[in-house]
């Protein structure tokens, strides 16, 4: 027997990957619904070999439905989520309107999966930011062998973070510069993204720092531990799909270099790409499809006690996004709902 499961959001590029991984996964699905809003009603999407017509968000009914995944931001959940919940359908929302929430578990099944424990109180589960999620399943196997104190990360995220209209942008601004007839003025980013870095992603506060830094550093103290300080640069690059970070991680106890790599290649979720020589790393480009969270670049810092840096490597849209919800629904199912 398996579950009733809805996708809404499912004509955007998160919904259309939530999709994709349930098929690839082979999630157990009796019945599934993908939903969208009005102006996308009826558009077809491909679930595995079977095509599905979207119905109407708004007018929805999940009554008797087990699992809705929603990727619709956060006015769309604000909307909708208690509505699913209050059916008791339980909502793994992709949008960071519940992460900072108490009563709501945030989820990355390779670190705190014993946390989905906590949904009951709301019937809703958060997804990470796509940034954290892949940094957090480096850090939690390292965190438990020598206890983290202080993080520095810089991130370079790619377009698509920003939705298709990222993507887009970044697309027809690639065009123009190489046609003089043509001219593609930033509106989904702050300056032009095309063969160009924007430290910027989300709205400044008032110390200076980026909402997105913000969920870093709050996600981070949520999923790994509250004693973790973290500070981070986020930055979006002209790459299509694919999010990378440099991390430098100070701990409590030295780790050597060697057995940090040695921790990374048996921590679940992670592949270790670290050859010492020209391309022994992996980069955004080659991350694209791949369920993994890529290692490269282990090497101590000198510049203190007991420090490593690192380089990591994900696909946003999958990690980031669609696949660390449908692992949250995998452990829900196995732990708590036990009908697949």
């Amino acid at each position: 027997m398996g579950y009733r499961v809805v996708v809404a959001g499912a004509t955007g590029n998160v919904g259309r990957e939530m999709l994709n991984i349930l098929a690839e996964r082979q999630f157990p699905v009796d019945e599934l619904a993908a939903l969208a809003s009005r102006k996308s009603l009826g558009t077809e999407v491909s679930f595995g070999e079977t095509t599905l017509k979207t119905k109407d968000l708004d007018t929805f009914d999940f009554e008797g439905w087990d699992i809705a995944l929603f990727a619709i931001g956060s006015e769309g959940t604000k909307a909708y989520a208690p509505r699913a919940a209050k059916a008791g359908c339980v909502v793994i929302d992709n949008s960071s309107l519940y992460r900072y929430d108490p009563e709501v578990p945030l989820i990355v099944p390779e670190v705190n999966a014993d946390a989905i424990e906590g949904y009951a109180k709301k019937n809703i589960i958060a997804n990470p930011n796509c940034s954290t999620a892949q940094m957090v399943v480096a850090l939690k196997p390292l965190h438990d062998r020598a206890r983290i104190k202080r993080v520095v990360v810089s991130t370079y995220q790619s377009a698509s973070g920003a939705g298709k209209g990222g993507m887009d942008e970044l697309w027809d601004q690639t065009k123009a510069e190489y046609n003089p007839t043509e001219d593609v003025p930033p509106s989904t980013f702050q300056k032009e993204i095309a063969f160009n870095v924007i430290p910027q992603i989300d709205v400044f506060m008032e110390d200076g720092s980026t909402r997105e830094e913000w969920k870093m550093v709050a996600e981070t103290k949520k999923i790994v531990d509250p004693a973790i300080k973290v500070t981070a640069t986020c930055v979006r690059v002209p790459v299509f799909v694919g999010h990378s970070e440099a991390v430098n991680i100070e701990f409590e106890e030295f780790l050597d270099e060697d057995e940090a790599r040695d921790i990374l290649r048996e921590a679940p979720g992670i592949m270790v790409i670290d050859k010492r020589e020209p391309g022994g790393y992996v980069t955004p480009r080659e991350c694209v499809g791949d369920y993994a969270t890529f290692i490269s670049r282990i090497r101590q810092d000198s510049t203190v006690e007991n420090g490593l840096n690192l380089w990591c490597v994900s696909d946003n849209l999958r990690k980031g996004a669609a696949l660390n919800a449908v692992q949250i629904a995998e452990v829900l199912g196995q732990r708590v709902l036990k009908k697949g």
